[in-house]
């Protein structure tokens, strides 16, 4: 019922920026937090920043100062702005979110997070 679907990444030379999207579509009546995570080969996937439905947003570390994510609660849509790209950066970018949605004949709510399939992010030095 409920679909992330992320796009924006590629192939990019170290310093350089990208934008990723993440829309959600599906019977939607809410969704709280939006995070982007991402997943380097042999890697466990790690949490990379984060955003609640009020705009209040959390960073890892490593990413601090170079990435801003951002939303859209009209478009269900969630952002993550990179720049001063790194080698480092590449991986895997997953977005994930709480998203609240109508289920069955009589409209219930049920709660569920979703994850996206995944865009590959590589930067080259």
């Amino acid at each position: 019922q409920v679909q992330l679907v992320e796009s924006g990444g590629g192939l990019v030379q170290a310093g350089g920026s990208l934008r990723l999207y993440c829309v959600a579509s599906g019977s939607i009546f809410s969704i709280k937090r939006m995070c982007w995570y991402r997943q380097a080969p042999g890697k466990q996937r790690e949490l990379v920043a984060e955003v609640t439905s009020t705009g209040s947003t959390n960073y890892a570390d490593s990413v601090k100062g170079r990435f801003t994510i951002s939303r859209d609660n009209a478009k269900n849509t969630v952002y993550l702005q990179i720049n001063s790209l790194k080698p480092e950066d590449t991986a895997v970018y997953y977005c994930n979110a709480d998203v609240t949605y109508y289920s069955g004949p009589h409209y219930s709510l049920l709660a569920n997070v979703y994850w996206g399939q995944g865009t590959q992010v590589t930067v080259s030095s």
